[in-house]
């Protein structure tokens, strides 16, 4: 081997070691390992940073904004909400949610998927009583597996694709992985219904709602004249709530004071005291299009849009809110807040919140300019509590993101937009029309991701450019020399998913790649068989924790082992083997064209 080629295998192995040691994070060790590889040489100057500006950063970026809007829009929990009473049993559950995060997964981020359904997932559990550590592997494995079925879904197909233009001279296309991953994800998402008995039951890290442990936050809104709820009882409001929500009084007309019954009609311009937890308030209101009371009154201000946030607080003994309301006083008026909600333990509230006289201990929920809101808590003597991301207050646009994510999809598919483009302009237009923040797009965006994918993509290139891959494809070339075609699509597949829960997916992506297609062009076979090896292969890492996000996010919550994920993905690793490779090899031949 030449001097260059030691130094790219030498900096590519103290990389791994340094991912294995897990000492440092993942970001941290691919900007050392970039910058190794710039004073190797290996990597030339002028190349260094060109990773941060190639189309897989703009892409995974844009994707995450856009799972994040679809999240917020509570599309997805509307589309459940009809078949909900049919999931009784823990398979059937598991399922269901299962193949909804894997059909997801195809057309956004994989772990964007994953999030969208977790807390459908805890609102199951809380109600049918089965354990949330059943569900919650199950459905991160299953938004590995829909992420395989197109481009976007998941960033090794992403950079997959990227390899084969280099090769090649064309990328593969939207649905060209369509094949093969839906049969895929079909028959894991079987196993899955099934499988997820082999998992031990484990009991959850304590969320921060349970922290606290809260009562009920009661809130007060408007029925406005648009709104498809005039006319319609209580009863139909509160079973929108899926009895979280309960309505503790009409107020605004005379004898409606009082606790109504669930035949009360509702009318516009009625002011309804409403009392449940937060997601499922601000479920409500958005979905029956109702207005919360501070908005009725809220002035315009100079504030933007994006700076705006909810923040909870408890009234501290010495805060000027004791004993006063907030119209009193005039809370908006001098320091910029609305008061949205109260949460009072052991006592009833029925009467318009900024009259209820608030008391030492309430917890309140407040909105406001975030940057000015600190001050604001301070001069009112409220002790803030830990950010919990509540949504009540912010406002949907159910179908925007939904919207343009499709037309999105439309446009790549015909050929008329590139991805990139197509995803950029998504993540855009989301954010002008409202459906998200401009701050949420920002806190959505894993910015650590990004800087690893940016880092990585030259220092991989750098195994190309000094012929390290022609080395790697040698040996296996040479470890293969006795096995048929078919036995070497499998040899690069295990490899890749060896490697994938040590080095993350895309960075096996980044260095297999090249490697693969190397090593099927010199065993005179098409490479794009081998391509789709590594790139399902590095895609399902359903063995430990730490080789996707997807895996991470649901440890804590299911309060998963690390040895508790080869029990139900090992089986599974053998099943994506087994019928993975016949498959590709069915619909890719081997055989050059």
């Amino acid at each position: 081997m030449t001097t260059p080629q030691v130094l790219a295998f030498a900096i590519l192995a103290a990389m791994m070691a340094l991912f294995v040691w897990g000492r440092l994070r993942y970001d941290m060790v691919a900007v050392l390992a970039l910058l190794a590889g710039v004073a190797a040489g290996i990597v030339p100057t002028d190349k260094a940073f060109s990773g941060f500006s190639d189309d897989i950063v703009i892409i995974v970026g844009s994707a995450l904004i856009v799972s994040a809007a679809v999240a917020r829009s509570g599309v997805i929990e509307t589309a459940l909400r009809p078949i909900a009473p049919w999931l009784t049993t823990p398979s059937i559950q598991i399922f269901m949610l299962t193949a909804v995060v894997a059909a997801l997964s195809g057309f956004v981020k994989n772990i964007g998927a994953l999030a969208m359904m977790m807390p459908v997932a805890f609102q199951l559990a809380r109600k049918t009583g089965t354990p949330p550590s059943a569900m919650l592997m199950p459905m991160a494995f299953g938004s590995l597996l829909g992420g395989i079925v197109t481009l976007v879904g998941t960033s090794p197909n992403i950079i997959v694709s990227r390899v084969r233009e280099e090769i090649l001279g064309t990328p593969f296309s939207m649905f060209d992985f369509a094949p093969v991953g839906v049969l895929l994800a079909i028959g894991g998402v079987a196993f899955l219904a099934f499988g997820w008995r082999l998992l031990p039951e484990r009991k959850g890290a304590a969320t921060m709602d349970a922290a606290f442990n809260l009562e009920d936050y009661t809130t007060e809104v408007l029925v406005p004249q648009e709104s498809e709820f005039d006319g319609k009882s209580v009863k139909d409001l509160e079973t929108l709530g899926e009895g979280e929500v309960e309505v503790l009084a009409i107020l605004g007309r005379p004898g409606r004071n009082s606790q109504p019954n669930g035949n009360t009609k509702l009318r516009s311009g009625d002011t309804i005291i409403l009392r449940g937890e937060p997601a499922a308030l601000e479920r409500v209101v958005g979905a029956a299009k109702l207005t919360l009371g501070s908005d009725k009154v809220r002035k315009e201000t100079d504030t933007p849009t994006d700076d705006v946030g909810v923040m909870e607080a408890i009234v501290t003994p010495d805060s000027a809110l004791v004993g006063t309301s907030a119209s009193r006083m005039r809370l908006y008026d001098h320091y910029q807040v609305d008061l949205l909600a109260v949460s009072r333990a052991g006592r009833r509230i029925s009467r318009q919140l900024r009259s209820v006289r608030l008391l030492e201990g309430d917890v309140i929920l407040l909105r406001g300019d975030l940057k000015a809101m600190p001050e604001a808590l301070g001069e009112l003597r409220l002790l803030p509590l830990a950010e919990r991301g509540l949504a009540l207050g912010r406002g949907r646009r159910s179908f925007v993101p939904v919207l343009i994510l499709a037309v999105a999809m439309l446009l790549v598919a015909l050929h008329l937009v590139p991805v990139a483009l197509a995803f950029f302009a998504s993540a855009a237009l989301i954010v002008l029309f409202k459906a998200i923040s401009l701050r949420e797009a920002y806190d959505a965006v894993e910015w650590p991701i990004l800087v690893m994918l940016g880092a990585l993509i030259p220092l991989s290139d750098s195994l190309r450019t000094t012929g390290g891959t022609d080395v790697i494809a040698n040996w296996l070339t040479a470890v293969a020399g006795a096995l048929p075609p078919i036995g070497t699509l499998s040899l690069i597949m295990i490899a890749a998913m060896a490697v994938t829960p040590f080095l993350n997916n895309a960075a096996t992506v980044l260095v297999m790649g090249p490697i693969a297609a190397t090593f099927a062009t010199s065993l005179g076979l098409s490479p794009d068989p081998f391509l789709m090896a590594v790139a399902i292969g590095a895609a399902c890492d359903f063995l430990t924790p730490i080789g996707h996000q997807s895996n991470t996010l649901v440890m804590g919550a299911g309060g998963y082992r690390f040895t508790d994920y080869w029990k139900l993905g090992l089986p599974l690793s053998v099943y994506v083997v087994l019928a993975g490779v016949p498959l590709i090899a069915l619909f890719w031949p081997l055989a050059p064209r």
